[in-house]
Parts: structure tokens; sequence; C-alpha cells
């Protein structure tokens, strides 16, 4: 069986759209855990009137307000040997526990199973999401997820299928960490739990102006550095090499603030003439064109630039410093 959770709060015009989809899968061994975290609006009558129907589906509601609560609240009655979980607001293509639970199956314990996403709004999409979702599907299709761990979340949350073995042995929802998401594919990383490569769409993805993502403070961008600072440095951080920390605008001001609060020494430099011989936190910005060659360094590429990160890593490469141990982009 699969336990899928689904935490909802004023998710009425969306919600069923979301059951439906998974009734209709074609995979029809699950357990659907319905979390109503204090909705005021129709949600918690729209999820009662399918549990009254299939009994496959339960209904519960938060004691705690609040995402985490939610999904540990329902995590207590799981009952299947495999989790995942599923946004109120998105649909399940009909394949979807399908494909993820052969792949998963095929390849055993200390995997996860993901797949390839495609967003869809009833307004124009940005250029982020259509960025992201490209950039994402990219590394899904080679499951080589973690390579790029440190730009954004490569686990997308409600994408993933996980032995329940596997997942209490990392933590499952234990942590109170925000966003919860990238905090769980952070763990999934250090726990080395391999990524199985899909080329097929298994989430439809929905952007509306409610979305969590755009409203809840715990998911602006800038928020993720101090959880990508602290799992760099447990993960990846190697202290017989120098720590280059490359971009001195504001994103490169949080990294350096981060470390600091963690008292790891770096250099700081940057190409931008206008910041370079400044004194900022007591380190000084040196021009990135004077690194020693000879030197064993890390890097942190803290440039949101494309066309400049791809300059910095062409260099970093011509001086054989290779991703994954020489060089990490963290946008």
């Amino acid at each position: 069986m699969i336990s899928i959770l689904t935490p909802f709060k004023n998710a009425a015009p969306y919600l069923e759209t979301c059951i439906e989809s998974i009734i209709k899968q074609s995979f029809a061994d699950w357990q659907l855990l319905l979390i109503d975290d204090f909705s005021e609006d129709e949600s918690y009558q729209i999820a009662n009137e399918f549990a009254q129907k299939d009994n496959r589906i339960q209904l519960i509601k938060n004691h705690k307000s609040g995402l985490i609560h939610a999904l540990r609240n329902g995590y207590q009655i799981t009952k299947g040997e495999f989790i995942t979980r599923m946004d109120a607001d998105d649909i399940m293509p009909e394949n979807k526990l399908e494909v993820l639970h052969h792949h998963l199956t095929s390849k055993g314990k200390g995997h996860v199973a993901i797949g390839k996403v495609k967003y869809f709004s009833d307004n124009t999409l940005g250029e982020g999401y259509l960025f992201y979702e490209k950039w994402l599907n990219q590394l899904t299709e080679n499951g080589t997820n973690y390579t790029e761990i440190y730009k954004e979340c490569v686990v997308p949350s409600p994408n993933f299928l996980i032995y329940k073995s596997d997942f209490d042995a990392i933590g499952g929802f234990t942590s109170d960490i925000y966003p919860e998401d990238y905090d769980l594919a952070f763990r999934m990383y250090k726990n080395k739990i391999k990524v199985i490569p899909c080329n097929e769409v298994t989430h439809f993805w929905r952007d509306h102006p409610t979305r969590s993502t755009r409203t809840q403070e715990h998911y602006k961008i800038l928020n993720f550095i101090p959880l990508k600072v602290s799992n760099f440095l447990e993960i990846d951080f190697d202290k017989e090499k120098k720590l280059v920390v490359w971009g001195a605008a504001k994103k490169g001001k949080l990294i350096a603030q981060n470390l600091i609060q963690h008292n790891i020494q770096f250099s700081w430099v940057t190409e931008n003439p206008q910041r370079i011989g400044h004194n900022v936190y007591g380190v000084f910005i040196e021009n990135a064109q004077n690194l020693n060659e000879s030197e064993q360094i890390q890097v942190i590429i803290a440039v949101s630039n494309k066309s400049e990160q791809k300059t910095i890593v062409e260099y970093l490469e011509s001086k054989n410093l290779r991703n994954n141990g020489g060089y990490f982009m963290f946008f």
C-alpha cells in the first residue's frame, strides 16, 4: 500500500479535482490521509464527502496549526509500506502511483522514485516557473538531482515515493525546519538515498495567486540560505581546503553572514570593480582573477545571473575545479 499525505487549508477551489485525480489512479492500493489545517472555507466539507464514499480516504483535523504539524498528525496513522505527499491544489496523472511504485520496487530500498513535473495555471506562467520546470526535469531524466541541490529543492515535495522504513531512517517529518521539502531533500542526500531517473511526467503542479510558495514567508528564496549553508558545512565542506565565496551582492552577503555565524573562515571574491577592496563584516573582498591556482579550494558561487554563472564555471573548470567537490552553485 501507498500512504498519501495531503494537508490542506482553504483549498476549496482545487481540492475536489485533486482528490478525483487520486481516485482515478491505475494503481489502486493506496490510503489517502486528508489533514485539515484549520480551513475557513468549504474544504473540510468537500473532503468529508469523499471520505464518506471511499474507505481508502481518511479525514482528520490538525491538532496544531502549520504544515509540518499537519504532516506529523497524518503520518501517525499511515499504514502503507510506501510514503508520498500530494498538494491539495495539484493533479496526479492517472499512472503516477503506478510509475513511481514500479520504479521504486525495481530498485529497492535506499532509493527514492521521483518523476518529471509540468506546471499549469489559469493565468500565464511566469518565466521563473518555466525555468524551474525545465531545470528540474533535466536533472530527473538522469537522476542527477543532488548535483545541483544547493541551487534549489531537487526532490519535489508532492512528487516522490519512498519506502516508509527509509523515510523513518532519515527522520521523516520530525524536523521543524522550513522549507520542509528542501530540508527533506537534504536529508535524503546526506543519507545517500539514491534518486531513480525518470522520463515521465508524474505530477501536474498548479500555480495560482494564493499558493503557499507565493504567500508564506517560509518559502521566500532568501530564507533558504541558512539551510543551504548549514547542510554544505555538514555534508560537503572540506576543512583541508580553502573556502571561497564568489559574489558580493545581496545573496553573497547573506552567505557570508551565515558562514561567520558558524565561525567559518573564507575568502571573498568578485569581478565587480565597485566591490573589490571593500571590507564587509571584517572580510576584504578581493579580485576573483587573483585566485591562486596552486591552492586547494572550494568555491561557493553566489551569483544569480545565468550568463555570469556560466563564465565563472568555465573559469573554474579551466582551473580543474569540477562540480561536486570544487565548486557549488548556490543560485
